[in-house]
């Protein structure tokens, strides 16, 4: 859930409220989970960003949304006062 004061239990329970209010309305629901915290650091960025253009044909801004979150990361880690490099 990744938001301040709010469980993956209120998540999860949200997100099944809406669904179940979509399909009591007759509308389709489409969800989508996205779990990016490590997924990308084992693969070449430059050759995942040609394969989401030119497999999976995604362009523009939903590219640039990758490219960005794909560039100069860092990661960080945190413990009683301690920081890594």
């Amino acid at each position: 859930s990744f938001r301040p004061f709010q469980s993956t239990e209120t998540t999860l329970t949200k997100v099944v409220n809406d669904v179940l209010l979509s399909a009591d309305s007759g509308s389709a629901s489409i969800l989508v989970l996205l779990d990016l915290s490590a997924a990308f650091d084992t693969v070449d960025h430059n050759i995942l960003l040609d394969c989401l253009k030119d497999y999976l044909g995604i362009h523009n801004m939903a590219l640039s949304w990758f490219r960005s979150y794909l560039t100069n990361r860092t990661q960080v880690v945190s413990l009683n006062d301690k920081t890594s490099l």
